[in-house]
């Protein structure tokens, strides 16, 4: 996380409504922040919601319950599985 006395290099611009930016300078005024800074966090929280939303995988209970069934008592292989299994070991295996 970057701290206030870091060096500031990159810049970002966008273009809002008047109306949005007095909301913005409203807000940031309640905070205490400056209208860059406001933005800044604003952005950056918003980035981390995202790619948590994307990067943790949420399951159900049941999921969850299907998920430890399938680890713990996995299904045999079918002809799909054994046929990809054997080119894997023919492309990969035996090319070391």
């Amino acid at each position: 996380m970057t701290t206030a006395r870091q060096t500031r290099t990159a810049r970002i611009e966008a273009r809002i409504s008047p109306e949005m930016l007095t909301v913005v300078k409203r807000a940031a005024e309640m905070q205490g922040r400056s209208v860059s800074d406001f933005v800044v966090a604003a952005a950056q929280e918003a980035a981390q919601r995202t790619i948590e939303d994307v990067a943790i995988v949420r399951l159900s209970v049941e999921d969850q319950r299907a998920v430890i069934d399938a680890i713990f008592s996995p299904p045999e292989p079918n002809a799909s599985l054994r046929k990809a299994a054997a080119a894997y070991k023919r492309l990969v295996v035996q090319s070391r």
